[in-house]
């Protein structure tokens, strides 16, 4: 199901896609198969990070590792499930966020890089 978030322009939208995952392995895989796909036309891997979170009732911390994708509205639906698809939580954090300003050359190259 695509869900398209278009800009009032009705241009395509540039979004980051933020996920977490426990390790540095798992994190370096999804990118690899999301940048691979066409999905997404970048991915950071950032270590180092520490979730404190309610989980069933109950407050829990655990270190992750961050990924940060590059993508665009009309791709988004396809990286959602990728990720979900292939991650190893039950619920996985996977947000999109819009980009509302850029370097128009960085932009324009997410969506040309995207399949």
């Amino acid at each position: 199901m695509q869900r398209p978030v278009l800009t009032a322009a009705g241009v395509d939208e540039v979004l980051l896609c933020l996920c977490t995952c426990p390790s540095r392995e798992v994190a370096e895989d999804l990118a690899q198969r999301v940048v691979g796909a066409g999905l997404a036309a970048c991915v950071n891997i950032l270590p180092g990070l520490t979730s404190v979170y309610r989980w069933q009732g109950a407050v829990e911390t655990a270190s992750e590792v961050l990924l940060l994708a590059k993508t665009t509205a009309s791709r988004y639906p396809a990286l959602e499930a990728a990720l979900v698809a292939a991650h190893p939580y039950e619920l996985p954090e996977v947000i999109g966020v819009s980009i509302h300003a850029g370097l128009p050359g960085y932009l324009q190259w997410i969506k040309d890089s995207l399949a």
